[in-house]
Formats: structure tokens, C-alpha cells, sequence
């Protein structure tokens, strides 16, 4: 890299990184504000809340901001070269336009394979002890309230369940049959079924188990309390609050595959956070660029227009995926689509804007 490059570069990532943490330095202080009463009831210090809350909060924000941040840098630092005349004086001295964006994609890159594992293995970790600290002091007291509960454990087990306690671990009526090939092959009934945490195992209350022959008979066998490991745990009754954020890539990967077996119908948000984990380091250096796009013009109206203007852009791309999430959840495109979608518009505008935009 040449000198010219590393200026680029240290002015680029000299301003994300200020914004992010000015940013970050207001979230924090109006997110401490609204919450200070449930911190008042927590009776934790404020060093206590740091260690155990905001430790693990920061990271997250600073997740979710950092492509719109990236971006808003790339349109301060551009803007402010162009308004310095800058840029003209680089182009007249034979450097192409092409080679003017290399530092911008090197800062960007180095940016979006940090957040790659962060996303992927990091930020899932923290986030559990953030959401963690949230269920305990500041949300109400979560309790499964499904009735009638129906679970497909396997292509040949399916579970019922009147109700369940998750404060004591405890399913009632509870109903397991095998099915195959259309055929009950058994059914196994209990009044109760009731996690034991020694064990890890499941324990059967009052149970009756009917196995049924190919000639129409039956044999029955019943008892008072039986051990049993069925795929199920008291985790799939827990609240979901930010459930998919705290899976790492593995995790997540794992859990998907468990809620086909099921055929549950809440799979399109994980399928969605699983594909916007891969898009996002993509998002970073695609907004970045566009971002030096955008602002590489001198423009009548000043920096300010054109940090303004890339405020606005930057809440466009926000609204793209927003949208997406939504098309995604109700099935009108596919999770992949609804994740990439707003990286291809803005490719294609990013694009289109570097052909035809004079510089």
C-alpha cells in the first residue's frame, strides 16, 4: 500500500470507529435512563449492571449499527476530501477512480471478516448472558401459556400435551405415538411427565403403553413412574425472546434442522438470522463503497448535505431490510432472498451510480 492509501485508510477507520463509540456512548446513556427503575428494584451497583448487563450490551449495539455506520463514515471521510478538492487533485495525478476506492475496501474488509466471527461465534455468547440478565431483572416472568401443544419429534413420534408448567418442569396429559407407514404401532399415555434434572432425563407419571400388532391386537403395560429420553427439553417451553441471536453458527445450524423434523412454522426467523449472518460482512463493504459513490462529488450544498444525505440513504437501506424480514416471515420470497435482497439493490444502485455519476 502506498502513502496515500494508509491515510485513506486510518482517516476511514479512525472515523468509524469514533462514531461507533459516540454512538454507542448515547445508546447506552438513553437506554440506562429507561431502564433505571428496574435497575433500582434489582438493587444491583451500577458496577454490577456494567459487569453483567452492559459488558454484553455494547457488543450487540455495536453490531447492529456498525453497517450503517460504516457507511456514514465513508460518506464523512469522501465528502470531506471532495470539499478539500482532495479527490480532484488525486484523479489529475493519474490515479484511476477504481484505485481511489482500494483503501476504503481494504478498511471494509478488514471490518466485515472481524464481524464475520463476532456474529458467527462471539456476539451469540454474549448475547446469552445479556438476555439472561434481561429475564431475570427487567422482563416479566415468562410462562408457557400454549394449550393443546402438538410437537413431531421424529418422522415416526408425535407428542401431545394439554399444558405445561415451565416454573416446575411439568407437562400434563401427556400422549406419545408412533406412526408408520399410517399405522398407530403404539401410543404410550401419562398423566404427567416431569423433567428430572439428575437424570436429564424425562419421568412418566400414571403411564399406560399400548402396542398394537399387524393382526388388530394389542398388549398393554402400565406402571406408576417410568424413566424415558424423548427429543424433547424444557428449552423448547422457555421464551424465545432473542432466541435466534444467541445460537452460535452451529447452534443455529442444529436447531433449523430440528425444527424441520418437527415441521414447526416459526422456522423462517432463524432461517433469516442464518442468512443475514453470511450477507452482513458483505453488506459492510457494499455500503462502504457505495458510500464513497455517493459522496465522491463536490456538491454545492456542503459536507453536511452529503453527510445528511447519506443518513437518509443509509435509513433507506434500513427500511430494505425491514421490509425483506417481513416478505420473508410471511411467506411472499424465500429467507436467502429476503437476507441478499438488499445487498443487490444496493449493488446494482452502487453500480449504475459508478458508470453514469460524473466525478
Amino acid at each position: 500500500m502506498k502513502i496515500l492509501d494508509l491515510y485513506i485508510l486510518k482517516r476511514f477507520l479512525t472515523s468509524f470507529f469514533f462514531v461507533v463509540l459516540l454512538l454507542l456512548a448515547i445508546i447506552v446513556m438513553i437506554d440506562y435512563t429507561e431502564k433505571n427503575e428496574d435497575f433500582i428494584k434489582s438493587g444491583l451497583s451500577f458496577f454490577e449492571i456494567t459487569k453483567q448487563f452492559y459488558i454484553y450490551f455494547i457488543p450487540y449495539i455495536a453490531n447492529t449499527i456498525s453497517p450503517l455506520i460504516i457507511f456514514i463514515a465513508a460518506v464523512f471521510v469522501t465528502s470531506r476530501m471532495s470539499s478539500h478538492t482532495e479527490i480532484i487533485a488525486i484523479l489529475n495525478s493519474g490515479v484511476s477512480f477504481r484505485r481511489f476506492l482500494f483503501p476504503f475496501f481494504v478498511g471494509s474488509s478488514i471490518i466485515a471478516i472481524a464481524t464475520f466471527f463476532l456474529i458467527g461465534w462471539v456476539i451469540p455468547k454474549s448475547n446469552k448472558a445479556m438476555v439472561a440478565f434481561e429475564n431475570k431483572y427487567l422482563k416479566n416472568k415468562f410462562y408457557f401459556e400454549g394449550r393443546d401443544v402438538h410437537i413431531k419429534i421424529s418422522p415416526t413420534d408425535y407428542i401431545y400435551l394439554e399444558s405445561y408448567n415451565n416454573h416446575i418442569l411439568t407437562g400434563y396429559s401427556f400422549t406419545l405415538e408412533k406412526i408408520e407407514d399410517g399405522l398407530l404401532k403404539s401410543k404410550l399415555k401419562a398423566s404427567r411427565i416431569v423433567w428430572n434434572n439428575e437424570k436429564n432425563k424425562w419421568t412418566l407419571e400414571d403411564y399406560q403403553i399400548r402396542n398394537f400388532s399387524g393382526m388388530g391386537k394389542q398388549k398393554i403395560l402400565s406402571g406408576n413412574l417410568l424413566d424415558t429420553l424423548i427429543d424433547l427439553k424444557p428449552s423448547d417451553f422457555e421464551s424465545k425472546y432473542m432466541h435466534q441471536e444467541i445460537l452460535n453458527f452451529s447452534e443455529l445450524n442444529d436447531y433449523i434442522n430440528t425444527l424441520k423434523e418437527r415441521g414447526a412454522e416459526n422456522i423462517e426467523m432463524y432461517e433469516i438470522e442464518k442468512y443475514e449472518r453470511y450477507a452482513y460482512p458483505f453488506a459492510v463493504i457494499i455500503l462502504t463503497i457505495f458510500g464513497v459513490i455517493v459522496s465522491a462529488k463536490k456538491s454545492r450544498g456542503g459536507t453536511g448535505f452529503q453527510i445528511a444525505f447519506g443518513f437518509i440513504l443509509a435509513f433507506v437501506y434500513l427500511i430494505f431490510v425491514i421490509l425483506s424480514r417481513s416478505f420473508a416471515t410471511s411467506g411472499v420470497i424465500s429467507s436467502m432472498m429476503a437476507a441478499w435482497t438488499p445487498n443487490i439493490l444496493f449493488s446494482i444502485i452502487g453500480l449504475l451510480m459508478y458508470k453514469f455519476m460524473p466525478r
